[in-house]
């Protein structure tokens, strides 16, 4: 987690744990638990920045009547049967490194922590897929695979936090998903439990089906809100036997952007291009101006073919020292300023956000500018991190030391922030999910077709007891 409880500060404020009868039933199926107060209190969190704060004040966010951790498919299968008789919730955990509370449970819920459900069974090398429990963690799948030759090519920033279940329920995004693919992308056959208790095993027969709608995709990104994903079949690739990089110097984001995009339309795809506006840039490189890092892997006759388009397509901006791309993967992952600034009165946070090329630039204007009207805003930034044919992701970042309340200042970041990218003609998410943070957006964002997703919720989950009020259903948003 971000940062650490006080030692001790919460002891007394703890509510009692869930009912003795429920928890003689977790026993009596031979399902281990936990009540204690320290465990309890750090299951009713994740990464979400807002809690920041709130755990250095010592203060709980909310309080789980039990954390569980089933072993199984057949494990998770009666907790949740057991959990609909006697109508309490349910949210599933794995490393809790989301960072909209999409993980954290209500109050006096049960909090389903599936990181026992961490063995990896197989890897088809004919195929080139495999087949890993939902509670893996995403360096022991790719050492695993590694080993033998493969990788599965999912490194998303979370990547020593999250596991295999949080992936997919939250459809998330590697690094060099240009390459790879979104999780979506690889996922080939699913495991889920529904609210009644019944396993459903969905896909597993082929890259490709004509049989109706595609049901794994209901479930994948559906954030335990409909089921709770206990196994993943994923599709791997060979390991990469050569790589290529390069880095530019573009005059403004607009050019660097459409440089980019016809990069995509040639069918080069590299497994990296990253492209930040002139805040960023100086931030992280310290260079005036827009930078783009480009990588690639692959077979060396594939790679260099996606570069010859790279250096054509980038001949105007100015080439930059290759070790800049080197500077990034260092740099990547590391999130170790956040905790602090928001333990000093300061509010951090970022949203990733998506469109078609042609709305890309007003929807950078609108944003940032939407954000640095805000009164005590200092920093309104963005960078491109994953593109495609017909769009790309916009990945803002803004910072601000209000002088009054905290919460309100970010929930009016947010509003601002995404009433301009809705307005614009984006997509409300692109790979950190709706979790709860997002929940008050999602009417909006998916206009009529939420009343379909509110049916399927109440179709399979009459009772509402997965996860409700994450993605904007079963529950008054936040």
């Amino acid at each position: 987690m971000p940062n650490q409880y006080p030692e001790g500060s919460f002891d007394a404020d703890a509510p009692a744990a869930l009912s003795q009868s429920v928890l003689d039933e977790f026993s009596a199926a031979g399902i281990s638990f936990e009540t204690a107060v320290k465990s309890r209190a750090e299951h009713g969190r994740d990464w979400w920045p807002l809690s920041i704060g709130v755990v250095a004040s010592g203060k709980v966010p909310h309080w789980p009547g039990v954390v569980v951790y089933p072993t199984s498919t057949e494990q998770v299968s009666a907790v949740v049967r057991i959990a609909n008789e006697h109508k309490v919730s349910v949210t599933a955990q794995g490393g809790r490194s989301g960072v909209l509370g999409g993980a954290v449970p209500l109050d006096g819920a049960i909090a389903l922590d599936l990181t026992r459900l961490s063995t990896i069974h197989e890897l088809d090398e004919t195929s080139g897929t495999i087949r890993v429990q939902a509670g893996v963690f995403g360096p022991e799948l790719e050492e695993f695979a590694s080993a033998r030759g493969w990788t599965i090519g999912h490194f998303p920033q979370s990547f020593d936090l999250a596991t295999v279940g949080g992936w997919i329920a939250c459809r998330g995004a590697g690094q060099l998903s240009n390459r790879y693919g979104k999780i979506e992308d690889m996922v080939r056959a699913l495991t889920v439990v529904l609210a009644n208790g019944e396993v459903l095993e969905l896909g597993g027969h082929g890259p490709r089906q004509a049989v109706g709608p595609d049901l794994m995709a209901l479930f994948v990104g559906s954030e335990g809100t409909l089921a709770i994903i206990t196994e993943a079949t994923l599709v791997a690739r060979r390991l990469a036997t050569y790589e290529q990089r390069a880095a530019f110097r573009f005059e403004n984001f607009e050019e660097g952007l459409d440089a980019c995009r016809r990069i995509l339309q040639r069918d080069a795809s590299p497994a990296v291009l990253r492209l930040y506006d002139a805040t960023e840039s100086m931030r992280n490189f310290e260079i005036p101006g827009c930078v783009l890092i480009v990588l690639d892997e692959g077979g060396q006759g594939f790679v260099e073919a996606a570069f010859e388009i790279v250096n054509e397509e980038c001949a105007s901006a100015t080439r930059l020292d290759v070790t800049l791309v080197e500077k990034w993967r260092e740099r990547r992952n590391d999130v170790s300023a956040l905790a602090p600034l928001w333990e000093r009165g300061y509010v951090v946070d970022t949203l990733e956000v998506a469109g078609p090329w042609s709305i890309l630039m007003t929807m950078y204007h609108e944003v940032t500018t939407a954000l640095g009207s805000i009164e005590g805003m200092f920093v309104a930034s963005v960078h491109q991190s994953h593109a495609y044919l017909d769009g790309a992701c916009l990945y803002f970042t803004f910072a601000a030391k209000p002088e009054g309340d905290v919460e309100e200042f970010y929930r009016r970041a947010w509003d601002v922030a995404t009433r301009a990218v809705l307005a614009s003609g984006g997509a409300l998410s692109h790979h950190h999910g709706v979790g709860r943070n997002r929940a008050r957006f999602v009417r909006e964002a998916l206009g009529s077709g939420y009343d379909v997703l509110v049916a399927m919720k109440r179709e399979l989950d009459p009772n509402n007891i997965l996860n409700p009020g994450a993605l904007g259903i079963g529950a008054p948003p936040w």
